[in-house]
Formats: C-alpha cells, sequence, structure tokens
C-alpha cells in the first residue's frame, strides 16, 4: 500500500496502468465456486442410478451432509462417497442464475475422475467423474460461460492422486512398474507410499520424476494444457504450497504459454510474499486473517491496519488484485455460521467486497445457507431460498451492484487512510472523482473521528456520500484539505464516494482532477 502525497503520482501517467488493468479479466473479478455433485439436481437423475454403486450412496436433494464413519478398506470416511447428483449438464442449465447475480467467474472444484465425491482423489485428470458427465459436457459449459462474459477457473489437484487410481495400485504392487517412480513408495511410509497430510486415500505425486511434469503441465497434450484448450480459463491450484517455487513456476509458465492472459491461482496458506513471483495469484488467507479479527475484536483496527499495509506492500498490488478474497469454503465453515449475528457478518461482506483482490462467493451463501466443518458446510443448493425477499441475496447483489459500479473496487490502488479507533482505507486510480474511502467500526458504540485522506486529487470541500445508504441519505462529511470528522455508527461500515458538486455550472473538477 501507498502512503500519503508522496507516494502519489501524476494521473496521467497512471493512466496506462489503469487502462491496462481494466483490460485484464483477472484483475478484481467475482469468482462464485461450485461443488458440481451440490449445485444444481441432475435433469436425468433416475438414468444415474448405476453410477453410484454400493457403499457409495446417492441422497435426496432435502437432506443435509453429516459427518460419517470411517471405512477401513477405502481408506476413508462415509460422508465422501455421498453424492446428490449434480452434473455438468444441470449447472449448465444454471448460468443464467450466475449471470444475472452478476458473476464474472466460475470456480468448480474438481470434476475429474475420482472416487469420492469432491474429486481431490483423482483416479485419471485426463477423463472427467462419469457423475458429472464427459469432456464433450465439458466444452459444451465452458462454451456457456464464455456466451454469458464469463471466464471458468478448474481445480487442479497436481500435488496427488487417490489410492484407488489404477497407476498407483499397479506401482504399489510391482517394483518393476513405468509407474513406481511417479510416487514415493517405500517401506519408509504408513501404509507404503507418502501420502498427503496422513490421508492414506491421497498419495502425494512425485513432482521429480520428468514424466509426471510432462503429464500434468509441461507437454502440449498435458492435462493442464488440454483443459485450456477446451475451454477453460485458468486453474486453481489445490495445496499450491506444497509444490514449490520452481514447479510453480513452472506450471503457471505453461499455462500463459498455452493461453495468454489465462490465471494461475494458489491455494496457499502461507503468507503470501514471495509465493506471488512463483504463480499469478493466491487465495488469501492472510487477508481473510485480518478481515475475521478486526470483526471479533482481535485485532484494534489500527493494527488490523498496520498489518494490511505490510500486507499489501510485501504481495505488492498487481498480484493482491488477482488473488482471491474468501470468507467461506469447502474447506471453511459458511460464512452464515461463522458469524451468525447479521452486523459482524455484513461488516465481513462489505471488506471482502472493497479490500483488493477478488471476491470469492461460495455457492450458496448468497442465500444464507449455513454449515459447520466439512461435510456440513456442502450441503445442496437451497434453491428454494433464491426469492426476491431472501434479505441475504438482496445484500450481496447491492455489494456485487457497488462493485460493477465503482472502477477503484476492482482495479484500484489502495492506502490507508490515517484513522485510530476506525478500520480506514482508500481505493483509487487515476481519477478523483472514482476514489472510494471505507471506514469500518467494528465497535460496540459509535465512533467520532478526524481521519486524514493522502489524497491529492480530492478537492477542498468534496462531500462524501455512503453507498449503502439510500438516496436520501446526507453525506457522511466534507473533505477539508485532505480531513473529515465522521461518526459511524456501531457495526457499521460506509463505503464513501466524493459527490461533485456544482454552482451554477461551476465544479472544482472542472478540468478532470
Amino acid at each position: 500500500m501507498t502512503r500519503g502525497s508522496a507516494h502519489t503520482t501524476t494521473q496521467a501517467a497512471d493512466a496506462a496502468t489503469f487502462a491496462g488493468r481494466e483490460r485484464d479479466w483477472r484483475n478484481g473479478p467475482i469468482v462464485y465456486q461450485v461443488l458440481v455433485d451440490r449445485f444444481a439436481p441432475a435433469l436425468q437423475l433416475s438414468s444415474k442410478h448405476a453410477l453410484y454403486p454400493a457403499p457409495k450412496q446417492l441422497r435426496d436433494w432435502s437432506e443435509q451432509p453429516r459427518q460419517g464413519a470411517y471405512l477401513p478398506d477405502a481408506r476413508l470416511s462415509s460422508h465422501e462417497i455421498d453424492f446428490w447428483g449434480g452434473d455438468l449438464a444441470s449447472l449448465a442449465g444454471r448460468l443464467d442464475y450466475l449471470q444475472q447475480l452478476g458473476a464474472d467467474v466460475l470456480y468448480l472444484n474438481p470434476i475429474h475422475l475420482a472416487y469420492t465425491n469432491h474429486k481431490y482423489d483423482a483416479l485419471d485428470f485426463m477423463a472427467i467423474s462419469p457423475e458429472f458427465g464427459d469432456r464433450a459436457d465439458f466444452v459444451e459449459l465452458a462454451a456457456g460461460v464464455h456466451a454469458r462474459g464469463m471466464k471458468l477457473v478448474l481445480d487442479g489437484v497436481f500435488n496427488h492422486m487417490g489410492r484407488n487410481a489404477p497407476i498407483f495400485q499397479e506401482a504399489l504392487s510391482n517394483p518393476a512398474s513405468a509407474w513406481r517412480d511417479w510416487f514415493a513408495i517405500g517401506a519408509q511410509y504408513d501404509g507404503g507410499a507418502r501420502v498427503w497430510t496422513g490421508y492414506q486415500n491421497l498419495p502425494e505425486l512425485n513432482l521429480e520424476n520428468p514424466a509426471v511434469r510432462a503429464y500434468l503441465y509441461e507437454s502440449p497434450d498435458s492435462v493442464l494444457r488440454s483443459y485450456l484448450r477446451d475451454g477453460a480459463d485458468g486453474w486453481r491450484l489445490d495445496t499450491a504450497f506444497e509444490l514449490g517455487h520452481a514447479y510453480l513456476r513452472d506450471l503457471t509458465s505453461a499455462a500463459h504459454a498455452e493461453k495468454a492472459g489465462s490465471l494461475i491461482v494458489g491455494e496457499i496458506v502461507n503468507y503470501p510474499d514471495e509465493w506471488l513471483r512463483s504463480i499469478d495469484a493466491v487465495m488469501n488467507f492472510s487477508l481473510r486473517h485480518i478481515v475475521l479479527d478486526l470483526i471479533s475484536g482481535a485485532l484494534t483496527p489500527a493494527r488490523a491496519a498496520r498489518m494490511l499495509d505490510r500486507l499489501v506492500c510485501d504481495a505488492g498490488i498487481e498480484p493482491m488484485l488477482k488473488s482471491w478474497v474468501l470468507i467461506d469454503n469447502h474447506d471453511i465453515p459458511r460464512i452464515a455460521t461463522q458469524l451468525p449475528r447479521v452486523a459482524q457478518r455484513r461488516l465481513a461482506q462489505v471488506l471482502q467486497f472493497t479490500l483488493p483482490g477478488a471476491p470469492n462467493v461460495y455457492y450458496g451463501s448468497e442465500i444464507g445457507m449455513t454449515g459447520g466443518a466439512d461435510p456440513e458446510n456442502r450441503g445442496p443448493m437451497r434453491w428454494d431460498l433464491v426469492r426476491a425477499d431472501n434479505p441475504e441475496l438482496a445484500w450481496i447483489k447491492q455489494l456485487i451492484a457497488i462493485r460493477k459500479q465503482q472502477r477503484a473496487l476492482r482495479i484500484g490502488n489502495a492506502r490507508l487512510v490515517e484513522a485510530e479507533r476506525l478500520f480506514a482505507f482508500e481505493r483509487y486510480t487515476e481519477r478523483a472523482l472514482e476514489t472510494l474511502v471505507v471506514l469500518v467500526n467494528p465497535s460496540g458504540t459509535a465512533i467520532t473521528e478526524r481521519v486524514m485522506i493522502a489524497n491529492a486529487g480530492l478537492m477542498d470541500g468534496t462531500l462524501m456520500v455512503d453507498l449503502l445508504g439510500d438516496a436520501d441519505t446526507p453525506a457522511a462529511g466534507t473533505v477539508d484539505a485532505g480531513f473529515m470528522t465522521v461518526t459511524v455508527p456501531a457495526e457499521t461500515a460506509f463505503i464513501l464516494a466524493p459527490r461533485e458538486r456544482f454552482l451554477g455550472g461551476y465544479s472544482r473538477y472542472k478540468r478532470g482532477q
């Protein structure tokens, strides 16, 4: 983040930078995440029953996932093989909903051939699980996504496969197998092979083997490159930090060579910093901690602001704009469960949609679905809650509309607003009237504070109006030489925008500052 006018460059010099960001779809889009099995009921479910042989179970759409029993023979829990029957065709039939919601990117959890419902245990990366469809169905889905002006990102699980994968079973049983060196196999490992984080169902791939890297991403016919040709626009990499910097750089370069402007975003739970030199973007878990710790009171506003400043400075604004801002997902309890109080949930969502990055909306969270830890957070989509009178949906649509209308939220720089008791920052471009000032009061009492907005383009006497209010909401304050006194009610956020004042045709912004 930049601080103060000493870091402010001329608007003319900045114009080309912001225009370039605007042309790049990866900067600041709204990402909508879908578990295919749980999003939309299959149109021809009766014809699919044979795809779920015992011990798999096909659940009714009205049922909710529950923790299952461990199955020692399969080396997984029974809830991992409970299915609800969604597929690519049924998802394609709901694309209008995503378009009307305002999503820019559809991100799918894994769809490749695997044994479980979550598909993080690949049997064959090149094939799509028959419960979901086939490659032709994927191509058709991608075409439908693109026809609506959206992009499509897939989930790449390139650190490990599933224990049931035929190549792993052969490698494990036959020391002379051609697949033996695709895995780390030996008596020193529990179960005979190195597995991810102790999960016996997930043997790790040996990326040091050139044949593995060629199969995954280097070869023209590799997994990564072939799906990009079939219509994917990028990949989210599962447990990406496990791959290491060198392989991440090579993989990212391979994706860009296959499809210019494609996105590689990593699930990297570490502090982002140097990882963003090896990959386009991260799922920003560090930013998530700042948001939630601020709201819970674990961080004071001033300390949270310093952490935000450090994070943006270390990461750099360009990769930050491409990184995904998440509060919940398939591995984390849903936001309505994490933050059951509406006021706190609203604060988190305002920050999710205004901090630099791409808001990651987990399917169903926009309608208020609840759910604790996996598998409870992976319930079937509640289409009965998609109603005009649902306040959760109306609220998310309001945030999406503001983001669509405000260029600075998508591609703008970020810097702190000088404050002590409010969490305060600014998003800005080369155009002064696009400036937005976000003020958050997470406390239980109203706060009146005099803040300094170090933006030389904001003219003296500029009124600042809250975009979350209605047409009758009075200005929150007036800028006076960069200073403003403002009162923010308890547990409230303001998104303040400058309002140009005309006096008989006169404006202090007449020369476009």
